[in-house]
């Protein structure tokens, strides 16, 4: 069984991995469009894939290409720098290029014999009725408009949706099976008595269509924005609003007034006038405000109304302006104050009031509730009405969306309640307010903006000269070369880093969240054991995991519970083996400790692979420590017991590796000197003795041997210096095996990932002999670090494994004891056989006793 700390910390990992987490384009859109994987599939020439990835969310691809407010693009991370990914553009490309109706999911699931009416053809409600048609429902829209689509038929001016676009995307629901019933007005042509009681459940979509009008002056000249823009959409033709015109508000809808009277027959000046004192006060949209600007609007910051003058025939005669000194009060409230001495005059036909809609709820009075802001009582979460439980409230009428694509996420969420009601099922298990809602997202991602160069491409638009004369659509939409241009900017978000760097946990799980959830949903015993045995124990997931997550600790522990589980013997075959070495190397026959003559203060362990490489080294060293510390220094060959740890015996490695401290124990030393990195860590955590490497030592007390200096310095060669990832935290021995290579004369430049972010080698975990083709992968990946052909470690294990790579590939001591090294020609120093292995052993036991 796992320790309770084990368990906690595989809750921790599921708990903060952020490797499940979307990027905030995705969260914060409501309906969650893949926006990063059909931007990527853009990017690799697979049009069609990314149209379909969009419509697994978005009905209306072209629609919200043109009208989204696109939330997601305020927080692309790119918008760091102020030049975010244009997503709405890329959408508008994807659909104008691929979209056709034999891509459009046509199945519903089995009739239910039950009905739902939807009351509202607007983007809320042609959404529910698009989820409740696929679920098997028979739905009926009723519509008081002669057209489909709500706002975004009679609100959005056509020069920004036109309406053919619109008119064949709604046509998929149609095609569904949704029946439409138009110029249907509720409590007109049929009472909200008869819809409740003829229908299983009903969903209310009206939207805002009721326009406010900010005077009590009455004139026909006096218009609201919601009145006129729908009177503009439907009969433009007959509409004639006179020479000038006044527009009071100062966003979006505003700006599509302004645009659109100017597009009016008759129209020769109009006039937009808000309270804000500047463009950038504003609150419409920077795109909508220079499209304004660039069309001709006369723009009037920091005015408001004064007074209104009319003609006897009610037409309007005199408007006076009068200067707005500020917006809010001291409390912060909404409470404009004006100059009532500085004034602006105007003579215009007409004024259009842009200032705000409302619902018009007089259809429903006797069966939902208003609220003051006009919107209908309902439960924010489920959106079921607070008065009547068969009836759910989407869209604007819930006081839940402002805008298109909050309006569809709504009608998303009361179809769910809806279809939850008529199956007699919980409104609210299983369910979060984000599932159709905006939030913001938990990944957290360092960008390196010296990468993003290139600035946003911006969309072509037809000349304003030419657009104010017709209601043509004004954007062009991006070209092939421009879409793809602005596709590759995007930066793919997502953690994943660990999953990048580590080459054994790709072949298991998606990311650390789902393998640990894994775990601990089936228990370890029920997941394959090469999980663990497959780690090669290099901390570089914890490296690279910007919440530095440790998922070696579970994978070290998990074969020693594998083990134990098996009785204590070991469950990899392979591992067999190793154990069989790590007895005889722990035996006398190739073990020695040296009797000091007196008590020494130090005793130099120099492991088991470099006595295996070359034994010459290991005398060498030694005579060199007797020469500088004369008694003060004995020597122990003889192995720490590392292997048996990493191959999971926790046991036998305890054994073993007393026996070692023994020896120590026995010889009085209280410093252990060590060449092999691993040996250094594991009597670090094991003994009670100071531990020092070599290389420490050298530069803080000894220095190196006379005849070593300077010895490289007409050597050609330049070597990259390869870390050893064990003692990646000794930031000593990183700088004094750099002064050794300085001392003795040799070049050495930096290769990729050194010192504390250094890779492993590959022999890490033992996967070596676990998984030979993921050590070659590791070895050949290190390798490819390398910016030299020549290498030098510090590691026997790390030197044996970069020459496996092809790299001529020497231990630091071969430059300190051997020959002047001159050629960077391949050279190969390993020992061939298991049996050169062992007489190399013997050997470095034999020169350990001559030195007696």
């Amino acid at each position: 069984m796992l320790k309770e700390e084990v368990l906690e910390n595989m809750k921790k990992i599921v708990s903060e991995c952020m490797g499940e987490e979307n990027p905030a384009c995705v969260t914060a859109c409501p309906m969650h469009t893949d926006v990063k994987e059909y931007i990527r599939l853009l990017r690799e020439g697979k049009g069609e894939e990314a149209l379909l990835k969009v419509r697994e969310k978005l009905f209306l691809p072209g629609t919200l290409g043109r009208i989204c407010a696109h939330p997601c693009e305020g927080k692309c991370k790119i918008n760091e720098i102020n030049s975010p990914m244009s997503i709405a553009g890329l959408k508008r490309y994807i659909a104008d290029n691929f979209d056709k109706e034999e891509l459009w999911d046509m199945t519903t699931e089995n009739n239910n014999n039950k009905s739902v009416a939807i009351i509202g053809a607007g983007p809320s409600g042609l959404q529910s009725a698009l989820d409740l048609r696929r679920k098997g429902y028979n739905v009926t829209v009723f519509e008081k408009l002669p057209v489909k689509g709500g706002m975004m038929a009679v609100g959005i001016p056509e020069y920004r949706l036109p309406r053919d676009l619109l008119s064949h995307e709604i046509s998929y629901i149609e095609k569904l099976g949704v029946e439409f019933k138009m110029n249907c007005e509720i409590g007109k042509d049929i009472t909200m008595e008869e819809i409740v009681n003829n229908f299983d459940s009903v969903i209310v979509a009206v939207g805002k269509h009721k326009g406010r009008v900010g005077t009590c002056v009455d004139s026909p000249a006096i218009l609201n924005a919601s009145d006129f823009l729908r009177d503009a959409s439907l009969n433009r033709e007959s509409l004639n609003i006179g020479k000038r015109v006044l527009v009071i508000g100062g966003g979006d809808v505003a700006m599509d007034c302004a645009r659109t009277s100017l597009r009016l027959k008759n129209v020769e000046k109009v006039y937009s006038t808000c309270l804000e004192n500047s463009f950038d006060e504003m609150t419409a949209s920077k795109h909508e405000v220079k499209g304004a600007y660039d069309e001709g609007i006369n723009f009037l910051h920091g005015y408001g109304i004064k007074e209104i003058s009319l003609n006897e025939d009610k037409t309007l005669k005199n408007i006076t302006l009068q200067k707005c000194d500020s917006l809010f009060d001291e409390n912060g409230n909404f409470a404009p104050s004006f100059d009532e001495n500085n004034t602006k005059d105007l003579e215009v036909d007409t004024i259009i009031f842009a200032i705000g809609q409302a619902v018009d709820g007089e259809f429903a009075k006797d069966f939902l509730t208003q609220r003051r802001n006009s919107t209908f009582e309902c439960d924010p979460f489920t959106l079921q009405s607070k008065n009547n439980e068969k009836i759910f409230i989407t869209g604007d009428a819930s006081g839940e969306s402002v805008i298109v694509i909050q309006a569809m996420a709504t009608g998303r969420r009361a179809a769910e309640s809806a279809h939850r009601f008529m199956q007699n099922l919980d409104l609210c298990e299983g369910r979060e307010i984000e599932d159709t809602k905006g939030y913001d997202t938990k990944l957290r991602r360092e960008v390196n903006w010296d990468d993003i160069k290139e600035r946003r491409v911006e969309i072509n638009e037809l000349d304003p000269n030419e657009r104010i004369k017709s209601f043509v659509e004004v954007s062009k939409g991006y070209t092939e070369e421009q879409a793809l241009f602005e596709a590759n900017r995007c930066r793919q978000c997502e953690c994943k880093l660990c999953m990048k760097e580590c080459m054994m946990l790709k072949e298991f799980t998606s990311c650390p969240k789902e393998l640990f959830r894994n775990y601990l949903e089936k228990g370890y015993e029920h997941m394959d054991k090469m999980i663990a045995f497959s780690c090669n124990e290099c901390s570089q997931c914890t490296i690279k995991c910007p919440k530095d997550l440790d998922l070696k600790s579970n994978f070290i522990e998990m074969r020693k519970e594998y083990i134990k589980d098996n009785g204590n013997k070991q469950v990899i075959p392979a591992f067999v083996d190793s154990d069989r070495i790590q007895m005889m190397e722990c035996s006398s026959e190739y073990c020695v400790t040296i009797k000091p003559k007196k008590k020494p203060k130090y005793i130099f362990v120099p492991g088991c692979t470099v006595p295996a490489y070359n034994p010459q080294l290991v005398d060498k060293i030694y005579k060199h420590l007797k020469e500088v510390l004369g008694d003060d220094v004995t020597a122990m060959l003889r192995c720490c017991g590392k292997v048996t740890k990493m191959i999971g015996q926790s046991d036998d490695f305890v054994l073993r590796n007393k026996i070692a401290l023994d020896e120590i124990e026995k010889t009085g030393a209280d410093t252990i000197i060590t060449i092999c990195p691993s040996c250094f860590v594991t009597f670090k955590e094991t003994s009670n003795k100071n531990v020092i490497a070599y290389w420490d030592l050298m530069k803080e007390k000894i220095g190196l041997p006379k005849e070593s200096i300077g010895k490289g310095k007409g050597s050609s060669v330049v070597f990259n210096v390869h870390d050893s990832c064990v003692t990646r935290n000794m930031s000593s021995h990183h700088e004094n095996i750099r002064w050794i290579l300085t001392e003795l004369g040799y070049k050495y430049e930096e290769m990729h990932n050194i010192k504390e972010n250094t890779r492993c080698c590959g022999v890490g975990g033992m996967v070596c002999t676990s998984r030979p083709e993921l050590y070659k992968e590791i070895y050949t990946r290190r390798a490819n670090d390398c910016t030299q052909d020549s290498v030098i470690s510090y590691c026997g294990s790390c030197r044996g494994t970069l020459e496996a790579a092809g790299k001529d590939s020497l231990h630091i001591l071969d430059l300190i004891f051997g020959d002047v090294y001159t050629e960077s020609t391949f050279d190969k120093r390993s020992y061939t056989s298991e049996e050169e292995m062992w007489k190399n052993r013997a050997k470095s036991k034999e020169l350990f006793i001559k030195s007696e």
